[in-house]
């Protein structure tokens, strides 16, 4: 745990005229209270195909939200392959994958942990994924549903979230193709009434309605969109508004943006690439986010190890602004904090996590720090 010290000068007693507290604040500008947040580190924790996973399991780390400088924390839990972690809305549950494979256990698994004052993780609830690889959790607006896409299987899973913040089995959901489908990313309106799921494997982003009091999926007549063949969509992010949205398309490196109609379907606007013009080495995009002044989207390269950022236009079509060297080999998952003042990104096989300042009037990556850590892939702040 971090702990807070409160620096207070020694009073002076004097004869003619004593300063008040406002005074005292504006000679000591350096006396305050320094309020650290805690964030929780997705890790690799053995080896695989594609990485050589040597973390513990969920780490935590602490951010100035002053300086927005890290610092290292503790191993919270021992999970095999936490990759994917999400934090409840309410800020009193973190749920987190373990990404196994067929020869690793009957299925993947999904923990459910109670946070606790010292932001430590009690677990109180593991129950299976229904599939293998599980990569990533999305919860609902209302906090009562959570989602796990299986990367292997084809399956997309719906639990109720009890009392107790543990998980019960809602639904299953199959996509058409299983064994070629790769279910990536949930992705929920703000509205909490429309689905959307990238499928890395058949190239679709697959539309559903969702009943929030009935906890259900509900297919849709037009059931999805078609991207280019070999692009990989992988996550999903919406505009500020929620009228436009965007995949990073892992295979071939672009962005495709799209209008959402009101009915929650996808109409096709544009693609953009990630790389930059004249780039011919091998890459695999990752990760996308908005910025919260809705002005900027920034996505993640591994193998050209940047972070591409693009200006939202009003019609919501992209434009390049720049590309950052993320400091690090394979970047993955990245965060931004709220007040949009900095970006943190995980990069996997440097095992480091690097802090950058974003400049709010041009939308540029300032590089300032980084922090060890083994083998990082998600960062989730509370």
């Amino acid at each position: 745990m971090i702990k807070r010290f409160l620096f207070i000068g020694i009073p002076l007693i004097l004869t003619v005229s004593c300063k008040s507290s406002a005074d005292e604040k504006k000679d000591n500008p350096n006396e305050k209270i320094t309020k650290m947040e805690v964030a929780y580190i997705g890790t690799y924790t053995k080896k695989e195909g594609h990485v050589d996973g040597q973390a513990e399991g969920i780490y935590t780390v602490y951010r100035d939200p002053e300086t927005g400088k890290l610092e290292k924390g503790n191993t919270a839990a021992k999970v095999t392959n936490p990759s994917f972690v999400k934090m409840s809305k309410d800020k009193d549950y973190l749920y987190a994958v373990s990404e196994l494979g067929a020869g690793d256990a009957p299925s993947g698994y999904i923990h459910s942990f109670k946070i606790n004052e010292d932001h430590g993780l009690e677990e109180i609830g593991k129950i299976s994924t229904e599939g293998f690889a599980p990569c990533y959790i999305a919860e609902d607006i209302t906090g009562n549903f959570i989602f796990v896409a299986n990367y292997v299987g084809g399956v997309v899973m719906l639990y109720e979230k009890a009392p107790d913040g543990s998980l019960m089995i809602k639904q299953k959901v199959t996509l058409e193709n299983p064994d070629k489908s790769h279910p990536h990313s949930v992705n929920i309106s703000a509205n909490n009434k429309h689905v959307f799921i990238n499928d890395l494997g058949n190239d679709r982003i697959w539309f559903f309605d969702f009943d929030a009091e009935g906890g259900e999926l509900l297919a849709k007549p037009s059931s999805h969109i078609q991207l280019t063949e070999g692009s990989g969509p992988r996550h999903f992010a919406f505009s500020s508004k929620g009228e436009f949205g965007y995949s990073i398309n892992e295979l071939n490196s672009t962005v495709s943006a799209f209008e959402i109609g009101e009915n929650g379907e996808l109409a096709h606007l544009m693609n953009i690439s990630t790389l930059p013009e004249g780039y011919k080495e091998e890459n695999s995009a990752a990760d996308i986010h908005l910025h919260p002044s809705g002005k900027y989207l920034y996505a993640s390269n591994r193998g050209h190890n940047s972070i591409v950022g693009y200006k939202i236009e009003e019609n919501g079509k992209l434009g390049v602004l720049a590309h950052t060297s993320t400091g690090g080999e394979t970047p993955r998952n990245f965060a931004i904090s709220g007040d949009g003042d900095f970006l943190y990104v995980a990069n996997q096989d440097s095992h480091n996590i690097v802090t950058f300042q974003i400049d709010k009037a041009t939308g540029e990556l300032i590089k300032l720090d980084e922090l060890q850590v083994k083998t990082p892939v998600c960062i989730e702040f509370l």
